[in-house]
């Protein structure tokens, strides 16, 4: 009751900033370049140790790799890394990921794609553009819902691990009434996924709200250099994919090692 009161109360406050929400977009959308998906979707971390993990990447723009070159060098392949380390295993990954999809286009149009029949971990990164294209709460968790479904269909014993939703707020490149609605948005679909897998057998979300002083902080890096974090002004540079692929790993290993 009281996530939807905030979501219509954010409705109702935000209405009158429609208009220069779509101005204000266009511009970004002009001045920002498009930037490709990483290259080589596929990898192995050989740690030389007995035990190999195989691991899917399931998502939007960020698990696409958009602002690296490879894949290696973004999300999964810092989640790789860490997880090998952590976990003392060797790890084969792959990314099924489109730069610009919702939820519900990842259930139409990537998850019957998927090629594997078994793996040990599932790792969802979603949420960016289901709060751009401003979906609703209901709709973001039939949408979710779904995906999980047809997630358990074809890996009905694999753990599932949702990451932190992508912190719009910190975007150098939004404007300030766009971080405002876009962002708090995001926030709240955050917490209907927490309500949607908290306590749910084999699903995990990390609902950690994504601050730079924070990482910059456990992580010894400068908080007041945008550059750093970002390669485009929205999509994650090749240090943040670093940050958060290890964070997830942790996240990971503190979950499957209770």
């Amino acid at each position: 009751m009281i996530n939807k009161l905030k979501y219509f109360f954010g409705v109702f406050i935000s209405l009158p900033l429609l208009p220069v929400l779509y101005f204000q977009g266009k511009k970004i959308k002009k001045e920002i370049p498009k930037l490709p998906e990483a290259k080589n979707p596929k990898g192995f971390v050989n740690g030389n140790f007995k035990d190999t993990i195989h691991i899917l990447s399931i998502g939007e723009s960020t698990i696409a790799g958009v602002g690296v070159e490879f894949h290696e060098n973004g999300f999964t392949g810092a989640l790789a890394n860490t997880l090998s380390t952590e976990l003392k295993s060797n790890i084969n990954w792959r990314v099924y990921a489109r730069s610009g999809y919702t939820v519900q286009q990842v259930c139409k149009k990537i998850i019957p794609k998927i090629e594997e029949k078994t793996t040990d971990l599932i790792v969802i990164g979603m949420g960016g553009n289901d709060a751009f294209t401003l979906n609703s709460p209901k709709k973001w968790t039939k949408a979710i819902k779904n995906l999980v479904n047809l997630l358990q269909i074809k890996f009905p014993e694999t753990p599932i691990f949702f990451t932190n939703m992508p912190p719009i707020k910190e975007f150098p490149a939004f404007t300030r009434p766009i971080k405002f609605v876009i962002g708090n948005l995001v926030e709240i679909l955050g917490e209907h996924l927490h309500i949607s897998v908290n306590n749910k057998p084999n699903m995990y979300y990390n609902n950690e709200v994504i601050t730079l002083k924070t990482w910059s902080k456990r992580n010894t890096l400068p908080t007041n250099d945008s550059k750093l974090y970002f390669s485009d002004g929205m999509h994650p540079s090749e240090l943040t994919y670093k940050v958060w692929g290890k964070e997830t790993g942790l996240f990971i290993k503190s979950k499957i090692r209770k």
